[in-house]
C-alpha cells in the first residue's frame, strides 16, 4: 500500500455559532436588503417552521399567507413582493435560499480523520493520494487508486483495479466492483452498488444461460448517486454516467446504458439495457425505460411514465405507454369521462331496443 496522507486525527473545523447579518446575506446572494433593521441570522428554516434568528424564503404564491405568521427574522422574496418584515429581494428566492443554506451547511460540516482506520484491509498495491480518509472495516483490493482528499466511510468494499478520483465521498457500505472508474467530486450514498453484473441471459432448451458481463462502469466528474441505487457493468464496453448527472435513491441503471451530462434521475427510475439518455434529461419518479431506445437532450418523462420508444429532444412525455404529454392529458381526461359515457351509451342502447321492438310490432300488424 502506498500512503501519502497527514498523520493523526484532524479536528472538527466549525464555528461554535455560525451567523450572518442580513446585509451579509444580501451580499452573499446578490440581493437588495429592504427594511430598517439588520438582524443577525443564525440559521435557516422553512417559512412555517422558522424561529427568531432564522432566515426563510417565499418560494411559491401558495405560501404567501405564511408571511403573516412566520416568526423568521427575515425573508428572501422576489423583486416585487410586498412585505412588511425585513427582507432581501432577489430574482430567485429558492436559489438564494440554497446559497445561504449551503453557507450554514459548510459551517457545520464535520471533517474526517485523514488516516486509515486500523480495521481497514488494504492490499499492498493500493495507491492512496494525499489526505485520504479510510473508515472502519473498509476493504480495498489490489491495483486500486484513490485520489486526494477522498473520504471512504465504514463498510465500503472496492474490488480490484478500480479507480476513485479526488474529493469524492463514499458513504457506508458502498460496493465498487472490479474495474469501476469514478471521477472527481463524486458522491455515492450508502448501499449503492456500482459495477454489478448486467442482467443478461439466453434461453437454451428452457434453461437460462448467463451471458458473461466483462465490461465496466465509468462515472464522470461531479455525479451524485443515491442510496441503494445500482449501476450495472456493461456486457462488453462501458456503462457510463456523464458529468454532473444526479441520481436519486433506488434507481436501477442496466448494462451498456449511457446517461448524458447534467441529467436528473428521480427515485425508483429504471433504465433498461443499451438505452441512451441524453444530456439535461429529467426522469421523474418511477419512470421506466425499455431497452435500446434513445431519450433526446432536454427531454422530460413524467412520474411513472412507461417509455417504450425513443423520445425526441426537448419534449415532455408521460403516461403508459408514454406519449407526448398533452396527448396523455387528453387521454386521461377521456378516461375520467368514460364511466358517464358508458352509462349514456347503455341508456341509448335501451331506447334503441325499445324503438326497434315497437317498429317490429307495427310491421307485424
Amino acid at each position: 500500500m502506498t500512503l501519502n496522507s497527514a498523520a493523526g486525527l484532524e479536528r472538527m473545523s466549525r464555528p461554535e455559532s455560525p451567523c450572518l447579518s442580513l446585509a451579509e446575506v444580501a451580499h452573499l446572494v446578490g440581493g437588495e436588503m429592504v427594511g430598517g433593521s439588520n438582524p443577525l441570522i443564525t440559521g435557516v428554516a422553512g417559512i412555517r417552521d422558522a424561529q427568531p434568528g432564522e432566515l426563510t424564503f417565499l418560494g411559491a404564491r401558495r405560501y404567501q399567507a405564511y408571511l403573516q405568521t412566520t416568526r423568521a427574522s427575515a425573508v428572501l422574496v422576489g423583486r416585487t413582493e410586498a412585505v412588511h418584515q425585513p427582507v432581501v429581494r432577489v430574482d430567485n428566492p429558492a436559489l438564494a435560499f440554497m446559497k445561504v443554506l449551503r453557507y450554514f451547511s459548510d459551517a457545520v460540516t464535520l471533517t474526517f480523520p485523514r488516516t486509515v482506520h486500523p480495521t481497514a484491509i488494504l492490499d499492498e498495491t493500493v495507491h492512496l493520494g494525499r489526505d485520504v480518509s479510510i473508515g472502519a472495516h473498509v476493504v480495498i483490493e489490489g491495483g486500486v487508486t484513490i485520489g486526494d482528499r477522498t473520504v471512504i466511510l465504514p463498510g465500503t468494499c472496492i474490488l480490484r483495479h478500480s479507480r476513485v478520483g479526488s474529493d469524492c465521498m463514499l458513504y457506508p457500505n458502498v460496493v465498487l466492483r472490479e474495474y469501476t472508474e469514478i471521477g472527481d467530486r463524486v458522491i455515492v450514498h450508502a448501499g449503492a452498488i456500482l459495477g454489478s453484473d448486467g442482467f443478461g441471459f439466453l434461453s437454451d432448451g428452457g434453461a437460462h444461460l448467463k451471458v458473461p458481463q466483462i465490461g465496466h462502469v465509468v462515472i464522470e466528474d461531479d455525479v451524485e448517486i443515491g442510496a441503494n441505487s445500482c449501476i450495472d457493468r456493461a456486457t462488453t464496453g462501458i456503462t457510463r454516467v456523464r458529468r454532473g448527472t444526479k441520481i436519486d435513491n433506488l434507481v436501477q441503471v442496466a448494462h451498456n446504458v449511457e446517461i448524458g451530462e447534467d441529467s436528473i434521475l428521480c427515485a425508483q427510475v429504471g433504465v433498461s439495457g443499451s438505452t441512451v439518455v441524453g444530456s439535461r434529461v429529467k426522469l421523474a419518479g418511477q419512470a421506466g425505460l425499455t431497452g435500446h431506445i434513445r431519450i433526446g437532450d432536454g427531454a422530460t418523462v413524467g412520474a411513472q411514465g412507461g417509455v417504450t420508444k425513443s423520445v425526441p429532444a426537448d419534449t415532455v412525455w408521460s403516461g403508459y405507454p408514454a406519449r407526448e404529454h398533452l396527448s396523455a392529458l387528453r387521454q386521461y381526461a377521456a378516461l375520467i369521462r368514460l364511466p358517464g359515457a358508458l352509462d349514456e351509451l347503455r341508456r341509448l342502447a335501451a331506447r334503441v331496443a325499445v324503438l326497434e321492438s315497437g317498429s317490429d310490432r307495427e310491421t307485424s300488424i
